[in-house]
């Protein structure tokens, strides 16, 4: 029965991560499709350029929302049914990896930025509030999304490792998941990566 519960959560936590906000708020506000214009990636930054910050932020709070809850829904009610740190960490990248393959949308999805914060939230609120503010650091002082999302992704699993005291008979899948979740960001910046190198990345706060 916990095996059942658990492939529940996990299909669950993958179809609500297959809402893509930065679509479904576009067509609701009346803009454009984000997937049209820019980098085309259905991401909150991607919808700022849009010229509508209304959009983007409610963008950026319902992907993260969408990562969030289905991990804090398994670790408020996991123990009374049996689930463990393990549904946990294959929830948090079953949401992640909704956001990048929606079934929804042709799994055609964003970068998992949002998301992925939602997600560290979910799991512990210091460790996604120290994620964030190593992004905001980058972005204001660089202005690039793409160089922020890369450097605080790659900080959130060495934030939880070092910080977080883990007892690794019990959190050590969870761990395991926040550093794919990183890999795989790192992988859907590759692009931006390339464009960074080459002095063409688009700045913060610049329309395409």
């Amino acid at each position: 029965m916990n095996a059942l519960y658990s492939l529940i959560a996990v299909a669950a936590a993958y179809l609500t991560g297959s809402l893509s906000f930065a679509v479904i708020v576009s067509r609701v506000m009346g803009l454009n499709d984000p997937r049209t214009y820019g980098s085309g990636n259905p991401g909150a930054t991607n919808v700022l350029r849009s010229g509508s910050k209304a959009a983007a932020a409610v963008t950026l709070l319902l992907d993260a929302a969408k990562g969030w809850l289905p991990v804090v829904l398994v670790q408020w009610l996991g123990p009374a049914l049996g689930l463990g740190e393990g549904t946990v960490a294959m929830v948090a990248l079953a949401a992640f990896l909704g956001h990048l393959y929606p079934v929804f949308f042709n799994f055609k999805g964003g970068k998992g930025v949002a998301t992925a914060l939602g997600v560290l939230l979910g799991i512990s609120g210091w460790l996604g509030l120290a994620t964030a503010l190593t992004w905001i650091i980058i972005a204001v002082f660089f202005r690039y999304s793409s160089l922020a999302a890369l450097v605080a992704s790659v900080f959130a699993p060495l934030y939880y490792v070092l910080c977080g005291g883990i007892a690794w008979d019990t959190e050590t899948p969870i761990t395991a998941a926040i550093v794919i979740m990183a890999m795989l960001l790192v992988w859907r910046h590759r692009e931006n990566i390339q464009r960074l190198v080459a002095g063409k990345e688009s700045r913060l706060g610049r329309k395409k």
